[in-house]
């Protein structure tokens, strides 16, 4: 199928790039077959890196730990049980159990993230209401509320193999609560539902010690007008040599007792 469909989508592709006066066009996460075929098509290839948790047949979130060097280990029940002690109690929702209320606050911690980093907030509330509603099965929505206020939250979607974090927003910080809402509740959902893969999102050496590992990702671009063809191959080369050697790097500082991970 995919042979039969993809030169016909990247055709079209580029003549509405052409008819639109755009500077190209960028296909991201693309599988590896996808990926080899458009490198045989003359596309360029970018690496990047992000950090990804695999699910080694866990039974439950002790037996995950229990394959982390022992720092690593109590590093992260201390920041688990610093939660506990504060009071806050979390609630995983999906699509179906969410409400109005939960969605209106989610979307209010979303934009305040965007207020205090001087971003776009390009989602709006509708946008999740909808999502959850069209999928609710894909939809996780964590909620953190502190007494009868509720102050964070983090939103996934899941596919039947694999948790994406997307976005995470709070009004009023507290230590570790990030931690426990992006990734901690992450790694639980995945193990309770037999997923295999937790990608949290971009970036975050930090994810490191908390049992992610790093993992190489890739895209593919096609440029309307190249006079910088030769130059744009060497910097791509350079590029994939350095992230395969940052990779490596932190390779050699896993939280795993073994490299089975």
């Amino acid at each position: 199928m995919f042979e039969k469909v993809a030169p016909i989508l990247l055709e079209s592709s580029i003549a509405l790039a052409q008819k639109t006066g755009a500077s190209g066009c960028h296909i991201l996460f693309p599988q590896k077959n996808q990926h080899e075929w458009l490198q045989q098509q003359g596309w360029f290839s970018r690496h990047d890196c992000q950090f990804h948790w695999h699910n080694q047949a866990y039974t439950d979130f002790e037996e995950f730990l229990g394959k982390l060097k022992a720092k690593k280990r109590k590093n992260i029940h201390k920041e688990r049980l610093s939660i506990k002690k504060s009071g806050i109690k979390l609630r995983v929702l999906d699509g179906y159990t969410a409400s109005s209320t939960d969605w209106r606050h989610f979307s209010h911690f979303y934009n305040a993230l965007f207020e205090r980093k001087w971003g776009v907030a390009t989602l709006n509330e509708a946008f999740f209401c909808d999502v959850a509603e069209k999928l609710p099965e894909q939809t996780i929505l964590v909620l953190a509320d502190k007494g009868n206020k509720c102050i964070a939250g983090a939103l996934m979607y899941c596919s039947d193999t694999t948790l994406y974090g997307r976005l995470w927003g709070c009004i009023e910080p507290v230590e570790n609560l990030h931690f426990e809402a992006c990734y901690y509740l992450g790694i639980e959902y995945c193990i309770e539902k037999g997923l295999q893969i937790f990608e949290p999102g971009a970036q975050g050496e930090h994810k490191v010690a908390r049992g992610f590992v790093p993992t190489l990702t890739q895209s593919s671009h096609w440029l309307s007008d190249n006079p910088f063809q030769q130059a744009i191959s060497q910097y791509v080369k350079h590029e994939q040599e350095a992230v395969a050697d940052y990779i490596a790097e932190i390779n050699q500082h896993i939280p795993y007792k073994t490299e089975t991970y």
